[in-house]
Order: C-alpha cells, then structure tokens, then sequence
C-alpha cells in the first residue's frame, strides 16, 4: 500500500447542495478561516450537525490545500462506508470517483479521488509507509470523542511525521472533529489550536427515566418491559435499542419477536446492528423502510451512538451499559466487560431521537443514577493491549512513548506487558536500556493483523503450511459463527479449507473470511522471511494445534485431574459443556471469556496440542528452570530442575546439590510471606527486642540495632539465614535456637550494657525480684503496694533515662494505681487508696506514713 498519490489539478467544484442547510454550514467560514491561519483547528458539532459529510467537501477547494488529498479517519467501517457514499452522491458521482473510501477487504478509491475515508488501522499503515504522508494536505479525525487506540496512535504519528517532515510552505492540516469532546484538553495538545463550535440543531427529547434494577433482574427482560412500553405509547416511531452486546441482542430480538407474533402486531420489523455483522447487514438497520406504514426496531450495540443517522427513528431506548474490551497485564488476556456508560455516551444516544423531528428517550435507569454516572468514556490507550502499538511504535524507531505527544500517555504497566509479548514472540530484543526490532519483528510490522497473528502467518509459512495459517488468522480475525456452539476451531477451518459443508445462513461469512485469508497469503507472500533454522514439515493434523501455541503460548493448556485445563499463564479454564475437544491432554487456545464471579475462564476457541511437540517444533517454549523452593501444599523444602512451558511443569528432576544461598533465599521467601510467627517465637524473645529497641531510642548515638518485627521479616537474610542450613520439613524450624540467633545481633560488650542497662528483673525494698514488662512503653513494673513502702523514688533503667511506669497491685494483684510520679503517690493518692483498702484487705499492712514503714510481702502476722 502506498499513500504518494498522483495528484490531477481540477478547476474548483461548485457543489450541488440540493439538500436542507444542516447545522454546521452557519460555521463552514469559521472553519475556512481558521484553517487557513492555522495547522490544526477542533471542530465541535453535536450530532446530526453535518459534520461528517459537508466539512471535507467545503474544504476540498481551499487554497492551501493546493490540490491535495483529504483523508478523514471514521472509527466505524459502516460509518466510513455511508460518509463517502453520502458524499459522493452530493457531487452527483459515485464513491470511487471524488470521493472514495478504504478499509480491509474494501477499496473504492482512484486516481482521481481527492477525500478518502479511511478506518484507522488504514492511516496508520499510510504513516508508517511515508511518515510524510506526501500528498495529503489535511487529516481529519472524526468522532474522535470515542478514544479508539488506533485514532489516539495515527494522531502522535501524524504530529511527530509532520514535525519531522514537513515545513511551513508545504504543511499538514490536522482538523479534529467531535460532538462529545474535552476541547480543552484536544486543543491544548494541539499548541492551543483555535476551537470551532457549532450549535448544531437537535430537536427537543423527553428523557424518561426508569426504576433501579430489582436484585437478580436481567437486562433483557428489563429492555423487553421498555419496548413495549415505547411501542404502546409511540404507535407511529421507529425505535433504536440499546443494548450492550451481541448476546443481549439475539436475546430480545428473539424474545421481542415472539411477542410481536402472539399480538399480531405486523409492520413491525426488527434490525440487530453490531459490528460482527456484515456491511450489508448493518445497512439493513440503517435504510429507509419500503412502506411508510411501517416501522422498525433497530437492536444495536454503541456502534449506532454516533456517525449514523438511523431514517425514521424517534425513540430511544437505553440499557445504559456497554460492552469494552479491558486487558489484565498480569494475565496477558484481553477480556470482555459490561460497565455503565458515560454521561458524555448517554447524551449521545438520547439525540438519536431527536435528529430528524422531536423524540422521546427512555432510560432505563434512574435520574439520580444519571448524575453518578462518568463524564466521559475511559479512553482505550488506558485499558488496551498495547502490542500492536507497541511494534507500530517500534518501526518508527520509537522505544519509549514519551517521545511523542498523547492526549494520555500509554500506561508504564501495559507497555511493559507489550514489550514483554513481543520479546516472546521475537519481534524485539532488548540491548541495554534499548529495545529494537528483529528482522522477524520487522515482517510482523509488515502485516496489518494483531502482532499474535503476524507471528502465526510467518510460523505457517516456515513450517509449510501457508494456506492454513491464512485461513485459521483470518478465522481469529473475524467472528466466528460456530463458537456459540463448539469451541473447537477445527468444524469453521474444514468448512474454509472447503472440506466440509458451510450451512447456508453462514454464506457471507464464508465468503468474507476466505477473501480475507486470501489476502494475508497474497500479502506473507510479499514479504522476505527471515532464516530461522526451521527444518521442519508438520503433518496437517498437527499444524492448528501448532500455529496457536506459537501465536498465544501464554494459552498453552493442559487438562487437570479435577477436570477443566490450566493455562500456561497461571489461570484455570473450561470447556462451555461436553465437548469431543475436553478428552484431549494438552490444547492451545486463542480465545477465553470470563465472567464476574466465575471460579474459571471459558474456552471459547480451541485446538488439540500434541505434546510431542515440546521436544520438536516447539522446543524453543521450553525453558529449563532450577527451582528451590519451599513447597507449601507438601510443606517441606524442595530443589529440582523444572522444563516448564510457563506455569505448567513437563518434567521434574530433583538436585543432587543445592547451593546453601539458593537455598537460604527461598527458605527466607517462605518465611517472609509467613511472617515471624513461624519460628519458634517465645514471650522472652519478645521480651529481648523490646529491650534492644528502647535502647535503639534513648541511645541513637550508640547505634543499638532496629529489631523490631518489621524489621526483622527485611533482613532475614543478615541474621537468619546462616541457620537454615538444617531446615528441610516444617518441623524443623521449630527447633531453631532463636535466643541463640537473636544473640548474635549483639557483640559480647553490647550483651553486657544490654543486661546492665535493661535488666530483665529490678529487686524492690522488700527483697523480691520483680519482672520488667519492657513490650509495653515506657517499661511497667507491676508490684504490690506493701513491697514498695520506703520507696520514694520512681525506680529508673539505662542510666537514668528510663522511668518505669509502676503499677501498684492491690493483695489481689488487682492495680491499684499506675503512676511514674511514686513520690507524689505517697503524699496524696495513697491516702484515698488506704481507707479504701484497709476494710477489704486487713490482715495486710496500711501505714499512715508509708515512706517509714518497713517494705514487705507478708501479712501482718508474719512479719
């Protein structure tokens, strides 16, 4: 593909606007003029403005476009499908002429075509191909509100390409245009570039908000009560549902047909729209309807939110919800999730209803939800797998993001996630702080399918079995009919491969799919592989299991004993029922779904895996792994030589010889995760640190060790792991001399001062040796009240420094009174405390002057 283009000079047009004057004409000047004094203007127009189809046409006889191409980047294939349509018949011409339109598997463009609608892979291809985009005066980015990886991608290239290759006499006009949009933040990235808006002209809708959903109830039987609703109070209008996937969509189409049939409601014709439809099918839902007493229910995913105008529809009405597509880093799997829409997506679908006359639009949610909702869509730069990004980025010689501009800069998590794929599917290697492509990388950039699925075409290739790979990418790459019922992928491969039958409502897939595998053959067969020592033919029943272990090796699955297969990547996943494909051993597998709650993944596509493999054609996913670890399930230390495929272990061979540092770090691991209370920890122990630490406090310039717990689970390795040398069941750390190890923290003179300093036991006035409680601060020496009389003042340790706080017992060990003042005790409080005590205990002494009296621990009679 090659974007130069050879331009044809053409007087102006006079474009026949036949049509009733939309919205955005009353600003076309505005724009004009902007545009002519700057590169790059955002353009804001609510829905049904006009934007779509009169801006490239007002701009195509500007001046400083001097002939040049118009490209403008249409998230949505229909979408860039009926723009250039639409386009073309303003101009009383064909698409293909003026104005023309690309995307895969469809090109109506020439050499006359001045404004190409492309969908976004395709801009991207043109900027990697000629960063200068020679040629092209202007690049319009449409409905860019919706954050698509791709427009985000072909936006910082066409920025970065323009500052590199193009000046001021020959600029690239960069215009963004949206309904929903921060202009704020689209602007500023844009040097402040001026922002167009237009008022747009919506005719008025009724919101009409419903109830919160009951506990367990459906979304489908929730939109089914609605649309009956609507069709009973609006028994003229056509009305388009939102739903938030395919699923849903099949659900109530079904359900709502039924309906329509026992109340012989007739005229009524119901249209699903997703984007696994054909174009053909999804015009369907968008045409004009033959009779105009009739009216239709177009059943649609958020594709119809923008860029659409759906004829004859007045009636929304919105489940609030939406299906994205979210990728887990930790797990390497992109997986499906239904989330609330955006206050920014809801104000799109209500004007739906108002675009051609006033609506109605039913929410099926209530207004105080509305108000909770998110402002804008979370763009998807933030929650995609970046490895298609990443490979783009990589050809251009860009290994780290912050080189380019971003509205939001990729996250460090997934890029690294990225980065980390692609090594393992050698595209890159990392030399230093550098990362760079490898010739195998450099064909993977070649071809425009997911980085997965490039190094699948080229491992087919080299393995000889071109046409199979073809044909199970372009299966991956499209949706296919059969997963519903069987996830195994080889029933849609033989019907490819034409030696099976293909069942009549699944002809236009048939013929999509082929036309698709087709190409990626015409386009491995372009490329010049790189030698990579293959030197093998695999025999044909062998090769899809192949294929998809090169392609996502992460998925490599082999059946547990319980049942179900565990991934190579650490998961767990079942087959959706009883399938032929569970009696396999091993599977590699291309797709999984997950559900909210679910103990596993699903399977939804999936080949057998001989694993004779391992020792042949996939030998390079085995990696040798010494492993010395403490093995929790069987509760003993272990040492062996693993060769694993990620998580799953083939084989085990136990070590004649372990290391003793090896083995110290996953003892201390183990320990670590633990925590302390696995070794033989005793009260004395406790004891011990809390006397290290008070003098870790009152003596920083002495430098006493830290021991505190947290502190001691961080250095393990100083002071513990000279001592696990025996340690090899879990018995056998409760037979650690943990006095002796702790002991070792202090040199001989420190254990001395530690004694002299922090006695474990202070002889009071009556003789008896009494307990310091030093895990308490400050330190407590709890005593009883008889045992302490001729005592004035506050007994102290290290020095002086340390006032013990004293609790002074009742004959019952009960306190009578906590205090660091002793002195004052006995001059007031005391007093109270004696004629309290004096009836309840009066066989022991209660002095009136206490400070004369002799200490003791004896009653009165045997003093």
């Amino acid at each position: 593909m090659n974007c130069n283009v050879l331009l044809v000079i053409m007087p102006p047009m006079k474009i026949p606007f036949t049509e009733q004057v939309l919205p955005i004409e009353a600003v076309l000047d505005d724009l004009k003029q902007a545009l002519r004094e700057r590169h790059e203007v955002v353009l804001e127009a609510p829905p049904g403005a006009g934007k779509t189809t009169r801006v490239p046409l007002a701009l195509l006889d500007e001046p400083w476009l001097a002939g040049k191409k118009i490209l403008m980047l249409e998230p949505r294939r229909i979408a860039a499908k009926n723009a250039a349509h639409r386009m073309a018949s303003l101009l009383n011409e064909s698409a293909g002429q003026t104005v023309g339109y690309r995307m895969r598997l469809d090109n109506k463009t020439s050499r006359q075509t001045r404004i190409e609608v492309i969908t976004e892979g395709i801009l991207t291809r043109f900027v990697q191909q000629d960063p200068s985009l020679d040629g092209v005066g202007l690049v319009i980015f449409d409905e860019f509100h919706e954050r698509n990886l791709d427009s985000d991608l072909a936006l910082s290239l066409c920025l970065k390409g323009r500052e590199l290759f193009r000046d001021a006499s020959h600029p690239l006009k960069l215009l963004v245009m949206s309904a929903t949009l921060d202009s704020v933040a689209i602007a500023s990235l844009l040097d402040d570039a001026p922002v167009v808006r237009s008022e747009g002209r919506t005719y008025p809708v009724d919101i009409r908000y419903g109830q919160a959903a009951k506990p367990g109830e459906r979304i489908v039987e929730r939109m089914l009560a609605t649309l009956r609703q609507a069709l009973s109070d609006n028994p003229a209008s056509s009305i388009l549902a939102f739903l938030p996937g395919q699923g849903e969509i099949h659900r109530t189409t079904e359900a709502l047909g039924e309906w329509l049939v026992e109340r012989r409601m007739r005229g009524v014709h119901l249209r699903p729209m997703y984007g696994n439809l054909t174009l053909e099918e999804q015009q369907q839902a968008i045409a004009p309807l033959a009779n105009a007493d009739e009216r239709k229910i177009v059943l649609a995913t958020n594709i119809a939110e923008t860029s659409l105008t759906i004829e004859g529809v007045d009636v929304v009405v919105d489940s609030g919800l939406v299906r994205e597509a979210r990728f887990d880093p930790g797990t390497g799997m992109t997986g499906l999730h239904t989330t609330r829409i955006s206050r920014a997506s809801s104000t799109q679908r209500a004007g739906r209803a108002g675009r051609l006359a006033p609506g109605v639009c039913y929410r099926l949610w209530t207004e105080s939800q509305q108000e909770q909702l998110a402002a804008h869509n979370t763009p998807e730069i933030l929650r995609a797998d970046l490895a298609p990004l990443a490979l783009q980025l990589l050809q251009w010689g860009v290994d780290d993001p912050a080189e380019l501009r971003w509205l939001d800069v990729p996250p460090a998590g997934l890029w690294q996630q990225a980065l980390d794929l692609l090594e393992t599917l050698g595209a890159i290697q990392r030399k230093g702080k550098a990362t760079v492509l490898t010739a195998h990388g450099q064909v993977m950039c070649n071809l425009p399918v997911h980085p997965r699925l490039a190094h699948l075409l080229i491992c087919g290739t080299q393995a000889g079995h071109l046409s199979a790979a073809a044909n199970l990418a372009s299966l991956l790459s499209e949706r296919n009919p059969f997963s519903q019922d069987n996830p195994d992928i080889s029933q849609p491969l033989e019907i490819l491969a034409g030696t099976a039958k293909c069942p009549y409502p699944q002809q236009g897939w048939l013929q999509r799919t082929r036309q698709l595998a087709n190409q990626f053959v015409e386009q491995v067969r372009a490329q010049t592989l790189p030698e990579n020592g293959v030197s093998f033919l695999l025999p044909a029943p062998k090769i899809h299991g192949y294929l998809l272990a090169c392609a996502y090796p992460d998925r490599i699955a082999r059946r547990r004993h319980s049942g179900g297969y565990q991934l190579a990547n650490g998961r767990s996943a079942d087959l959706p029922g009883k399938h032929a494909l569970g009696n396999q051993a091993w599977l590699a597998i291309a797709e999984v779904s997950s559900t909210g709650g679910a103990k596993s993944d699903t399977i939804r596509a999936a080949a057998a895996l001989d694993d004779k493999l391992f020792a042949s054609a996939l030998a390079d996913q085995v990696r040798t792994q010494t492993v010395v670890e403490w093995d929790t399930k069987a509760g003993r230390f272990i040492a062996e030589a693993q060769h694993k495929i990620g998580a799953l272990v083939l084989q085990r061979k136990a070590l004649q010889a372990v290391p003793a540092e090896a083995k110290s770090t996953a003892l201390i691991g183990f320990i670590r995760k633990q925590g302390l209370d696995m070794l033989p920890w005793q009260a004395e122990h406790e004891q011990w640190c809390a006397r290290v630490n008070l003098l870790h406090r009152v003596e920083p310039e002495q430098h006493w060790p830290d021991v505190s717990r947290a502190n001691l689970l961080a250095t393990l390795e100083n002071w513990l792991a000279p001592y696990l040398d025996t340690v090899n069941v879990l018995s056998d750390f409760r037979k650690l001399d943990l006095s002796a190890i702790l002991s070792t923290l202090l040199p001989w003179d420190r254990q001395q001062r530690l004694e002299q300093l922090t006695p474990k036991r202070l002889e009071v006035p009556s003789g008896s040796s009494i307990a310091i409680d030093y895990s308490q601060a400050p330190p407590v020496l709890a005593v009883k009240l008889q045992e302490m009389f001729g005592c004035e003042q506050t007994p102290t340790i290290a020095n002086g420094r340390v006032a013990l706080l004293v609790h002074l017992l009742s004959p019952a060990g009960r306190p009578l009174q906590i205090t660091q003042d002793l002195a004052g005790f006995w001059r007031t409080s005391y007093h109270d405390v004696k004629k309290d005590m004096r009836g309840r205990y009066p066989k022991h002494p209660w002095p009136d002057d206490p400070l004369q009296a002799l200490a003791t621990r004896k009653v009165k009679r045997l003093m």
